[in-house]
């Protein structure tokens, strides 16, 4: 994990121990929010961990949804898929292919 992922990661750690204890485990979607964002931290990186752990902390009000809401996985780069070669088709893949 990179610098930011362990200082974001300490800071949910640090709420889960101090602010979270004092308001009480009230939350609507399973797994809490505090694991589902260093599990979005861990497997994702800071930026993106970090968007989906807001997104899901957006999410949480009595007018959202509530449940089982697990982190994504990460995106795969298959072949014909997203990812380096996938700008056209299978002719521009040939010509550049390296010997």
């Amino acid at each position: 994990m990179s610098p930011l992922a362990h200082v974001l990661r300490g800071a949910v750690i640090g709420y889960r121990y101090s602010l979270s204890a004092l308001i009480g485990r009230n939350c609507r979607f399973a797994p809490t929010c505090s694991a589902y964002a260093i599990e979005a931290i861990e497997r994702h990186g800071a930026i993106v961990g970090g968007w989906l752990a807001l997104r899901r902390i957006a999410r949480c009000h009595p007018w959202g949804g509530s449940g089982y809401d697990p982190v994504p996985d990460a995106p795969t780069k298959t072949a014909g898929g997203p990812g380096r070669d996938s700008c056209c088709g299978p002719a521009h893949r040939q010509m550049t292919a390296p010997d």
